[in-house]
């Protein structure tokens, strides 16, 4: 009986010893595991957040190699800024940042571990564990058409206006994005036309626009969006990038459009060919001339072209259809007859000229402020029917000042372009992108609103 007893007790001697290792291995692995798990999750935490500051970085630079330095250098510094060094004792480092250009996108992919010593687990053989993690973000290609208003009411700011605008071009990739600059003022101009095959553009040829615009004149607010819808249509469909983003900027509401008109003596308003010619009529100009539409001032196309002159209206009636842009040959070509000038909404236009005298010219200035009104609206929403993403960005305390006629105010009618959440009801078009207005109330609200602007583009890009 002795001899079997010793060996039951050396059996269970070793079967404790045995048991002990293993329980010791369960703790160690309980406990050292789940120092592994949180550094893991802090770890894929701060390699999110590397890569989406690689694909924010992109941008800065001037070439590929520019972009990438920017882009390695901003991930490192938020991945350490997301899980500092000796985080649960553990070693954190980035093992590799990985930036690749491939047909107008910019992909980052950042690899990263951190090893840890174990404690407890070292009596099963382990040193340490190293938990890995990685993450990619796309930035996707971006074709924008960036509007900016220089009507004469900006002029005091105009140095605000122009350092923020750069400041917002500043934020896109001049290799990969494709970018169309306008300004619109009585009428409006492209300044810098969008790349319709190649990817890019030319982003100290739109500063010097930019520091050479004039600040004068009206408001032809749809003569700005049309513009930029136009630019964004011209690149062929196939060759389109992901994001289409129009972003209008302006400090009051639209007073403008442009026209061909039909004048009493047939005469009138003619270019050298006999050409009828197309120019901007405003609600608020005090002599309600025609200004030149492919102009951003407020000179008279011709003299003999002004709507009154010689004590009474010059003009027969305002055209049915928004014509401004139809072959000069043809104004009234049907196949042009996109956006109806006369119509009941969403605010009523009749194509009366009004009174012929000038001191009681409330028709005409109701017409054509509501057409100016209806037209940049409807434009709007027909570049958003294209899925193009409407960015809206207003200043001042005009905007919120309601139109001689109407209870609409200027920052209303931009909500309403963007499609913006905050928008009156009646304009909300639920299957349309939804865009973003920011409102600046003061020039030293006007950069960081852009910036607002951008942050929200490049997010929605990733």
């Amino acid at each position: 009986m002795a001899p079997i007893l010793h060996r039951q007790r050396g059996a269970i001697a070793i079967m404790v010893a045995i048991s002990m290792i293993v329980l010791l291995g369960v703790v160690g692995l309980a406990i050292d595991g789940g120092l592994a798990y949180l550094v893991k999750a802090r770890l894929n935490a701060a390699v999110d957040s590397a890569a989406l500051a690689g694909a924010r970085a992109v941008t800065t630079g001037n070439n590929e190699a520019e972009q990438r330095a920017s882009a390695k250098a901003a991930a490192e510094d938020f991945f350490k800024a997301n899980i500092p060094d000796n985080y649960l004792l553990s070693a954190p480092k980035i093992l590799s940042t990985t930036v690749t250009f491939k047909n107008g996108q910019a992909i980052i992919d950042v690899l990263a571990d951190a090893k840890m010593p174990v404690s407890i687990m070292q009596v099963m053989g382990f040193e340490s564990l190293t938990p890995v993690a990685a993450a990619q973000t796309i930035r996707n290609d971006l074709d924008m058409a960036l509007v900016i208003d220089t009507s004469g009411s900006l002029s005091d700011s105009a140095s605000v206006v122009r350092t923020s605008a750069k400041s917002f071009l500043s934020r896109f990739n001049v290799t990969q994005d494709r970018v169309a600059l306008v300004h619109f003022a009585s009428g409006a101009e492209t300044d810098v036309p969008i790349k319709i095959s190649g990817r890019g553009f030319e982003r100290t040829t739109m500063y010097n626009k930019i520091n050479a615009f004039p600040f004068i004149g009206g408001t032809a607010s749809v003569e700005g969006m049309w513009n930029a819808r136009e630019q964004l249509g011209m690149v062929p469909l196939a060759n389109r990038s992901t994001m289409r983003v129009i972003v209008f900027f302006s400090d009051g509401a639209p007073s403008a459009f442009g026209s061909y008109m039909s004048f009493t003596n047939a005469a009138d308003c003619k270019d050298t060919l006999g050409r009828s010619i197309a120019g901007t009529m405003d609600s608020l100009s005090a002599n309600f001339g025609l200004s030149k539409l492919d102009d951003s001032d407020n000179v008279i196309v011709k003299e003999n072209c002004k709507l009154f002159r010689n004590n009474a209206f010059a003009a027969r009636t305002l055209p049915d259809w928004y014509n401004a842009h139809n072959d000069a040959k043809n104004p009234n070509d049907p196949a042009r007859r996109e956006f109806p000038l006369v119509t009941k909404t969403p605010r009523e236009v009749t194509n009366d000229i009004g009174s012929t005298s000038l001191a009681n010219s409330t028709t005409y200035r109701r017409n054509v402020e509501r057409a100016s009104r209806n037209l940049v609206e409807a434009i709007a929403s027909s570049a958003r029917d294209q899925n193009i993403v409407v960015f809206t960005l207003g200043m001042g305390a005009k905007l919120k000042t309601a139109g001689d006629f109407d209870g609409d105010t200027g920052e209303m009618i931009l909500k309403c372009m963007a499609n913006s959440v905050d928008a009156p009801k009646r304009c909300q078009n639920p299957k349309q992108p939804i865009g973003m207005y920011c409102y600046a109330a003061t020039d030293a609200d006007l950069t960081p609103c852009f910036s607002r602007l951008a942050s929200a583009i490049l997010r929605i890009s990733q």
